[in-house]
């Protein structure tokens, strides 16, 4: 396989993030890449704002990976800063092939460089084989997350 080369993302990655957001069947049921208006919004949100990171994986000129990292400060362990990992996706094309170790990594590293003291990640409840991925990469699933939809 040809080098990888993991960069912050950029507008012009939108669509293809937006694909692999939507190649799932939970994303296929809440994406709408036919209408760009929203992401190119929260992109300049994200991008505008130091404390997060949407990052891409590329190789060969083709975005093949995405996630985004929040740094997070906070009171509690002391002050503590925390970084939350979300929306992890790998083009179906990869899937199998190291890329999402890469990606986790990348990002607890630099979770690390930014002083974190934790990092964090959610998964949906029924991704069985993704908590069975993040558990060998040493995460462990210590608490019970709730969400509510506005």
């Amino acid at each position: 396989m040809s080098d990888l080369h993991i960069r912050r993302a950029t507008a012009a990655d939108i669509p293809a993030v937006v694909a692999m957001l939507a190649d799932d069947p939970l994303g296929a049921t809440r994406e709408t890449p036919d209408d760009p208006a929203p992401y190119a919004h929260a992109f300049a949100r994200i991008d505008a704002d130091p404390g997060h990171h949407l990052a891409v994986a590329e190789r060969d000129g083709r975005v093949v990976g995405t996630l985004q990292l929040s740094v997070i400060p906070g009171l509690s362990r002391r002050g503590a800063t925390r970084a939350l990992i979300e929306s992890v996706r790998v083009h179906r094309d990869e899937r199998g092939g190291g890329l999402g170790t890469q990606l986790i990594e990348w990002a607890v590293e630099e979770a690390r460089r930014q002083g974190c003291a934790i990092v964090q990640l959610t998964s949906d409840a029924t991704r069985t084989d993704a908590h069975r991925f993040y558990e060998r990469l040493g995460f462990a699933a210590t608490h019970v997350g709730f969400k509510r939809t506005l």
